[in-house]
């Protein structure tokens, strides 16, 4: 079994995070910082919830995750997906989507995430 944690867009790997890593202790700061802020209230789409649950948290990070990523802020990314991998422990992937009217955001707990590789070809014949 992996320990990674996958982020995708389009189905091309974005971010992986890897669980056997020790975060820092002020990334760990940081991280309690975003629960704190969280437990105070969030906005998910049109609907301001008081109360998150760790399921509503999680889509909320990842909303802004997708955001981070369409916004080239790594460190930002960075931060939102070790939210992400240290909070949800069984979470393999966040599979994000673009289409017209938005970006879809699947998390993915029953799929383990197959490192990709680049293949080099040569010319077709």
């Amino acid at each position: 079994m992996s320990n990674i944690m996958a982020v995708l867009l389009n189905g091309i790997a974005q971010l992986e995070y890897d669980r056997d890593k020790a975060l820092p202790e002020q990334q760990r700061r940081y991280l309690d910082k975003m629960d704190e802020k969280m437990a105070t209230g969030i906005t998910l789409g049109e609907q301001a919830i008081a109360e998150p649950d760790i399921n509503q948290r999680a889509q909320f990070v990842a909303q802004n995750l997708a955001q981070a990523i369409k916004d080239d802020n790594e460190s930002m990314a960075a931060a939102l997906t070790s939210w992400l991998a240290s909070r949800l422990p069984e979470l393999k992937q966040v599979k994000m989507n673009e289409a017209e009217d938005g970006i879809s955001i699947e998390l993915v707990f029953d799929e383990e995430y197959g490192s990709q590789v680049a293949v080099q070809f040569n010319g077709l014949h």
